[in-house]
């Protein structure tokens, strides 16, 4: 209850929290708390770093048991992660912990209401299929005045029936162009920069022999992409991939040197030492691919030191999953291994059909959003784009599916098949700097 008492303070402070401008003392906190375990629809949730202690907590709330009205919905009441432990992914392993557990009481709905300030923890609902539905402008009072609420919302099920969902996706892609992008769903385009031999290179279906070099200066194209307005890099060691340890670490250098972007890095990074050391040398995330297949216990113990900053790179040829630089394939189905890395606390799965990859041919787009409804955690779609069109596919299908979270681009980029401005204004909304 100590520790309770202690981060509720620490969130107040950091701009309130329950409802609390001032902290009202520990006697009072400790007589909230004690009340809130005792009301038989509430469900009371914590989480904990490493060392054990408490450093945020959660309510799920649900309506009386006579509510028939609104007995599958629920709510997010109370949610907060200590100001100092943010940053870390606890956030993610409690919404993750509370969504769950709405599901599994049979709820279809959750609900939550962030306050506009709050925006790491709008930017995470969001990733985790929340959508904004409404905005009270006077929803609560700040030191400063007043601030305004966004009222959020996920389906826990699968939704609609299948008619319902393609009238609405006709609907979507007859009114696209015309669309406000302001009031669609954020997304994230990922330019690929594929390093081999220290150079910027695509692939055919993931043959190394059958490689195009596009440029000898990975720092400067990393640069061109910032310059461009990107807000993220992706980043593959290809020879690393196929040897097993990192191979390009002076091209990702320079990478990193040259631009403040998040650079998300796969490709032979396989132990503890080199996770370590490239979130140190300055990656925002580490991708793991083969080692989830093979040493699936070095994924939860990386998930655990290093909260926030381990993806899942999931390749499949045809959905079963492939390894060692996708030069072998499993008879591991690529669904079943998403959710064991679920399981073992990913940020994120990154999924590439290998056969559409560097073919310029469209997305598998049907297999990719199974794999995102079936997630709590956001899915990147890659391998395929090949024109304006692909990605106009991905945004339709996005906004019926939640759980996409963005989509890599590569060779389509480089060979001028779609521009970059055009790439970020279907896919974020956004247009890029000349």
């Amino acid at each position: 209850m100590a520790a309770l008492c202690e981060i509720t303070t620490a969130a107040i402070l950091d701009g309130g929290g329950l409802g609390w401008l001032i902290p009202p003392g520990r006697a009072v906190l400790e007589r909230y708390f004690n009340g809130v375990l005792m009301v038989p629809e509430t469900r009371f949730f914590v989480v904990r770093d490493e060392d054990g202690q408490i450093q945020g907590c959660a309510q799920l709330v649900r309506p009386s048991r006579n509510n028939e009205a609104q007995a599958q919905t629920a709510q997010i009441r109370g949610y907060f992660v200590a100001p100092y432990m943010r940053g870390r992914g606890l956030g993610y392993v409690l919404a993750d912990a509370v969504i769950e557990a709405a599901r599994a009481l049979g709820c279809r709905v959750l609900n939550c209401e962030v306050p506009e300030t709050q925006h790491s923890a709008l930017s995470m609902f969001r990733s985790l299929g929340f959508e904004h539905w409404g905005t009270h402008p006077f929803y609560a009072r700040s030191h400063e005045g007043t601030i305004k609420g966004l009222f959020m919302t996920k389906r826990l099920d699968p939704g609609a029936s299948s008619i319902t969902r393609q009238k609405r996706q006709s609907e979507k892609e007859s009114t696209l162009a015309s669309t406000d992008t302001s009031t669609q769903r954020h997304l994230i385009l990922y330019p690929a920069i594929d390093l081999k031999d220290g150079a910027c290179v695509r692939l055919r279906r993931g043959e190394m022999d059958e490689a195009t070099v596009y440029s000898d200066n990975p720092g400067a194209q990393a640069l061109a992409f910032a310059q461009a307005g990107c807000s993220r890099l992706h980043v593959v060691d290809l020879n690393g991939a196929f040897a097993g340890r990192s191979a390009n670490g002076a091209a990702v250098e320079a990478i990193l040197a040259a631009t403040d972007l998040p650079v998300q890095l796969g490709g032979g990074i396989r132990d503890m030492a080199g996770i370590e050391r490239w979130l140190t040398a300055g990656l925002d995330r580490v991708i793991l691919g083969s080692v989830a297949v093979k040493n699936p216990e070095l994924v939860r113990e990386a998930c655990r030191a290093f909260p926030g900053k381990i993806v899942a790179g999931i390749d499949a040829r045809h959905g079963r999953v492939a390894t060692e630089g996708w030069a072998e394939v499993s008879e591991l189905n690529a669904r079943d291994l998403a959710l064991r890395m679920q399981d073992a606390g990913v940020a994120a799965v990154i999924f590439t059909e290998i056969t559409r990859d560097g073919m310029l041919e469209g997305l598998d787009l049907e297999q990719t959003a199974d794999l995102a409804r079936r997630l709590s955690i956001p899915v990147i779609a890659s391998g395929g784009v090949g024109c304006a069109q692909h990605l106009r596919d991905f945004r339709a299908v996005a906004d019926e599916t939640p759980g996409l979270d963005g989509v890599i681009v590569g060779r389509a980029l480089y060979d001028g098949r779609v521009s970059l401005k055009e790439a970020l204004s279907i896919v974020e909304g956004t247009s890029c700097s000349s």
